[in-house]
């Protein structure tokens, strides 16, 4: 019979995304992880599996807890509302004072070596998908008349998301969350209406 896992998984697993935010997938190592963690190799192989599978749940957690805004952002009445739930909900992420700056999904692995190929792929289809869901959302709003006959919901949910990335790494580089509210309302100065 195996023994009592003694530690948290959330809070394990939370260490590890703290540290994978931080450091990228690359430049975290497995002490890193342990350290964080509060846990064994052993430990972290049982629970976890290796780094790259950890990397991966650790992106999970990511989605599912400081990234939630991006479903709810999605819901809101028109697309406005949406794009700027969404680009005020990436700000406040970015800069939250008790999370890294900026964004695991840029942060994380934008280059890597070809070891770490998976992990960067990883990401972009992540980053794809996000897109994909914006853009889905952009094109009802047009079809409802929430937005106008000729807009391109594909080229207004790359440019959006653009925006959120190069707003991580403006985060990344030190911008407050004031400096990224302002790109914010720039942005929105510009949406389109129906």
């Amino acid at each position: 019979m195996g023994r009592h896992r003694e530690f948290d998984l959330d809070q394990a697993l939370d260490g590890a995304l703290d540290v994978f935010w931080r450091k990228g997938y690359e430049g975290t190592s497995l002490s890193d992880l342990t350290e964080a963690m509060g846990i064994t190799r052993p430990s972290l192989y049982a629970a976890f599996g290796n780094k790259e599978e950890l990397f991966r749940k650790a992106l999970d957690r990511y989605d599912d807890t400081c990234m939630a805004f991006m479903q709810q952002a999605l819901a809101r009445p028109t697309a406005r509302d949406a794009v700027s739930h969404l680009l005020y909900g990436c700000a406040d992420a970015q800069t939250d004072p008790d999370r890294p700056a900026g964004s695991l999904d840029m942060n994380g692995a934008l280059a890597c070596s070809d070891d770490a190929e998976p992990i960067r792929q990883a990401l972009v289809v992540r980053r794809i998908a996000n897109e994909a869901a914006l853009r889905r959302r952009l094109e009802e709003a047009r079809a409802a008349g929430d937005l106008p006959a000729g807009a391109d919901p594909a080229e207004l949910a790359r440019y959006v998301m653009t925006v959120a990335h190069g707003m991580a790494i403006q985060a990344s580089s030190g911008a407050s969350r004031e400096a990224l509210y302002g790109v914010v309302a720039m942005t929105l100065k510009g949406w389109p209406s129906a």
